[in-house]
């Protein structure tokens, strides 16, 4: 395949930046370009050793390093070559520019992974897991997208494919050489087996509830009336003053936003302007953005003073309600709220933590897999309701329908692993790739 080429590092100043450049032919293009410091010549290279030396740049020269890898025991698959420079923009442009200038083209965005999966160095999970790593804001989110990387996450997937090729043999053996009378008997056993891996694949499926939190975060709304102390709370959650504190109501107009993490998960914590039904034109857009936050929010946390408290506000349906009592260094609280606290002191926050915390789906075990993706839990829920078909259609045991419904849940794990993905499924797993990557 032609010569790609890209800036594989972060834009900006560094101690290195790194050009990779894939393709048919990268070690011929390093050889008019880079000048090794060592007595030896580009095309003699050995594979996986860095080469110091001079990268000539059309009037810039910077001394670096240059490695070739051989493919297929590359990344991509294919002959690879990066050049290491000293970092910073103007550097990794002149090395860039030069090897377009020596017949390389500009990758697309995750080009270099996208080759990689086509010549079977990733599977399209994996690839989707190298993405997440790379785009992960928590460490809870971190060792998901490493498990899912790994292959470890999609065992039961792999596994599940495996079985059902098996059962497809056996069902095309049924339909080849009907006269040997074998179908009856295959059928009980044909069931149990199906059943097994319709199991696996739905106990997998369920973790999804617990992957979505892992992997994007918990959404938190803070709400109640003005006043009654939420500014003050998301400042004592996030540990430092995000929030205007005011003693005027209506201050909070926009949504304020901050990130706490707790046990490795992420809790994006956003401060609503006070619910009142008396504000102005820019105080009620702030309380309908305020809405919308608690209609979508994962948890809501609902402020209380104790002062005009009978007074319910009617608050939009959104996720777990704790209700809870601020102002406890000055204020007696009644009964009936789950926290109470001081923002103000700090009292009761650890507990409210907890709280939030307590939010999250129980995991089963360290080393359980978990489904982070949307696309992965739909593949499987098409896979499981095939799987059912073909259950049931095994009662009156027709082979060639329990093998289009064994085949179509097939085809739908593949296109987790990659195996039976459509052209549309690779765009979007690889469009989420950065150029260089």
């Amino acid at each position: 395949m032609e010569n790609i080429s890209a800036i594989s590092t972060p834009r900006g100043k560094g101690g290195v930046a790194i050009i990779r450049v894939s393709g048919d032919a990268p070690l011929d293009l390093a050889a008019r370009m880079f000048v090794p410091s060592a007595k030896v010549e580009p095309a003699d290279f050995k594979p996986n050793v860095m080469y110091p030396g001079r990268i000539l740049c059309d009037g810039v020269e910077d001394y670096g390093m240059c490695v070739y890898f051989r493919g297929p025991r590359s990344f991509t698959g294919e002959d690879t070559v990066e050049f290491h420079c000293h970092g910073g923009e103007l550097v990794a442009e002149a090395v860039l520019k030069k090897t377009f200038t020596l017949g390389a083209r500009p990758a697309e965005a995750g080009e270099f992974s996208r080759r990689a999966f086509l010549n079977g160095k990733l599977t399209l999970s994996s690839a989707e897991g190298m993405a997440d790593m790379i785009n992960a804001t928590s460490e809870a989110s971190l060792k998901a997208a490493g498990a899912l990387y790994r292959k470890e996450t999609v065992k039961a997937v792999t596994d599940a494919q495996k079985e059902l090729k098996d059962i497809l043999a056996t069902l095309a053996a049924d339909m080849d050489y009907p006269e040997e009378d074998v179908a009856e008997s295959e059928a009980v056993p044909l069931k149990e087996r199906l059943g097994k891996i319709l199991a696996s694949i739905d106990e997998l499926a369920s973790t999804y509830p617990r992957g979505k939190v892992l992997k994007s975060g918990v959404r938190v709304a803070l709400c109640g009336k003005p006043n009654v102390g939420k500014s003050s709370l998301l400042n004592a959650l996030i540990g430092y003053d995000k929030a205007i504190v005011s003693s005027e109501a209506g201050t909070t107009r926009d949504a304020v936003e901050g990130e706490i993490e707790m046990d490795g998960i992420l809790f994006r914590l956003t401060d609503t302007a006070g619910l009142r039904e008396s504000a102005g034109p820019v105080e009620t857009l702030g309380i309908e953005m305020a809405r919308d936050v608690i209609a979508s929010a994962d948890v809501v946390v609902r402020v209380y003073d104790g002062i005009d408290d009978e007074d319910e506000e009617d608050f939009p349906n959104g996720g777990k309600l704790i209700k809870v009592f601020n102002k406890a260094d000055i204020l007696t609280p009644p009964g009936g709220f789950d926290c109470v606290i001081s923002a103000k002191t700090g009292e009761g926050i650890d507990k409210l933590k907890k709280l939030i915390l307590s939010v999250v789906p129980a995991v089963k075990g360290d080393d359980e897999a978990v489904i982070c993706e949307e696309r992965h839990v739909n593949a499987i829920k098409r896979a499981a309701e095939s799987l059912k078909r073909a259950i049931l259609g095994l009662d009156e045991f027709t082979p060639d329908m329990a093998a289009l419904d064994v085949t179509a849940a097939w085809s739908a794990l593949g296109e987790i692993t990659g195996e039976s993905a459509s052209e549309s499924i690779i765009d979007e797993v690889f469009d989420k790739f950065c150029v260089g990557k």
